[in-house]
Order: C-alpha cells, then structure tokens, then sequence
C-alpha cells in the first residue's frame, strides 16, 4: 500500500500544490485547513507522515498540534514535517535539534519548499 501523507495547512492552494506533487510520487494524500480537523483526521487516516503548519487559526496552532501528537502513545513516533513562514513573518528562528523541547518535530522548513525538497524530505522519513 502506497505512503499515507497528512497535510494539516489553511493555505488551500499550497496544500493543492503539495497534494499534486506527493501523488504524481505515489503518495496517497489526505489534508484538513485547521489543527482540530487535523487531530481528527490523523486518528481516521493514520498517515505515515504528517505535514503541519505552525500559524493557521491561533499563531501557534501548529505547535499545538505537535505537542497533542507528541503526547500521545499511538502517535507520538509519527513523523513531523513543520513547513511554515513563521520566521519570515515574525522573525523567530526555529531549529528542532536545538529547540527539541520546544519544537517537537523532526523536520522544519521555511516556505517555499520545492517540490523536489518536498518529496526528498517526505521520502526521508516514510523510508521509500
């Protein structure tokens, strides 16, 4: 079965970008534009790999997020992909090796991400 990928953004037109590009790699794709959709759909999707913003509703709506999947057993190893603008709109320099406690990802990347980017970081962590 194809890579389960969940895209939790309120940018409709870059999560369409996304979904275009991780399908045309196989990737099976799913999306919500706000954090509690996105809590919901990853106990519905149990994706392989998720996809979150930091700023959607509340400023830090992503983190939020993370912290929820962080805390809880069935999905605390899930791999996160934090793709955001937050530092080019607030000027917060975020690093997940540095700010490990405070930044419960494994990856984050400033947007824009290339598609190749994307899929190379993708892949990366569902190992295909």
């Amino acid at each position: 079965m194809a890579p389960k990928v969940l895209i939790i953004d309120d940018d409709v037109d870059l999560v369409a970008a996304m979904r275009v590009t991780l399908e045309a790699d196989g990737f099976v794709v799913a999306d919500a534009q706000d954090g509690r959709r996105g809590l919901q759909m990853l106990r519905e999707e149990k994706p392989d790999v998720v996809i979150l913003d930091v700023m959607m509703d509340e400023i830090d709506e992503g983190l939020q997020v993370a912290y929820q999947i962080r805390s809880d057993p069935a999905t605390r190893d899930l791999p996160i992909l934090m793709l955001t603008s937050v530092t080019q709109q607030t000027g917060l320099l975020m690093d997940p090796k540095r700010d490990e406690g405070f930044l419960p990802v494994n990856e984050f990347i400033e947007k824009p991400v290339s598609p190749r980017a994307l899929l190379d970081l993708v892949r990366k962590h569902v190992g295909k």
